[in-house]
């Protein structure tokens, strides 16, 4: 691990972002140019103590889930993201399959969603990033630990994740996950990801097995949704799928303008994280 090289590269990949690269407010005026140590820890869910030792040059080496996080952090660009692994000793993630990348561009589309809840998930179900108001939605998913990031691992095997729908709308979702999971499994028979998924839903949960066992096949598109938030009520929501080449996808929910949704969903983002529970938005 070359420590001085990995300390040179994060202070220039930090002193190069403005707070609004990141979605954040610009705050006070600044003395030095770039974003603040807290923030760059903020945005990659690491403590603000770890991250100036890596700065330091005397920090342990990072696992690969936080140069994941570090990378997506700074907005790298697929070379500078691979060049971070490198610095650390560490295989970049391999071409093809589903990569925890997310592209600055659209890191750059969901930071601009201020007033909507959106994020950014895997085929598969993996989330990988939000912005604000998805986490007042759904709860800080990308908080949790890595297994406990998959929304049809948590659907399936954490009846807690069930709170955020009406009781009648559950199967519905339940059927969506599964037939979703089937057409990404067939598309990329080459790729173990999806394979392993399904081997461990099949062998957790029941309701999956029975369902998967139906063979329905559908790609997630547009539909609307109804969430259960505990502080704001109901809210029906429009969902928008856009699909990028490394198997990602952005997902928005919007509501009507003029409809009780509407008002509501302005109300969630004054309330935004406060008293939320650690519940996971689906897609």
């Amino acid at each position: 691990m070359n420590r001085s090289e990995l300390a040179d590269f994060l202070r220039r990949g930090r002193a190069r972002l403005e707070p609004s690269d990141v979605g954040l407010p610009p705050g006070a005026r600044r003395r030095t140019p770039g974003l603040r140590r807290e923030e760059v820890a903020s945005l990659a869910g690491m403590s603000v103590d770890y991250y100036t030792r890596l700065e330091q040059a005397r920090g342990p080496r990072p696992s690969r889930q936080m140069l994941t996080a570090l990378a997506r952090a700074l907005r790298l660009t697929d070379d500078e993201r691979d060049h971070l692994f490198h610095l650390t000793g560490e295989e970049p993630p391999r071409r093809g399959g589903t990569s925890a990348h997310v592209r600055p561009g659209l890191l750059l589309v969901l930071d601009r969603l201020h007033d909507t809840p959106a994020q950014v998930v895997s085929d598969t179900g993996e989330v990988l990033a939000q912005n604000a108001m998805a986490r007042a939605l759904g709860g800080d998913v990308c908080a949790r630990p890595p297994r406990e990031r998959n929304l049809l691992r948590r659907f399936f095997l954490d009846p807690a994740a069930r709170e955020l729908f009406p009781a009648e709308d559950v199967p519905d979702h339940a059927r969506a996950h599964v037939a979703n999971l089937r057409a990404v499994a067939a598309a990329r028979p080459d790729d173990p990801e999806p394979a392993r998924l399904v081997a461990e839903l099949r062998s957790s949960s029941e309701e999956f097995a029975r369902l998967w066992d139906t063979h329905e096949v559908a790609v997630r598109r547009q539909t609307t949704k109804r969430f259960l938030h505990p502080s704001v009520g109901l809210l029906e929501l429009d969902c928008e799928i856009l699909l990028d080449q490394d198997h990602h996808l952005l997902v928005i929910h919007t509501a009507r303008p003029g409809t009780e949704s509407h008002e509501r969903l302005q109300l969630l983002r004054v309330v935004g994280l406060q008293d939320l529970s650690p519940r996971g938005v689906t897609p």
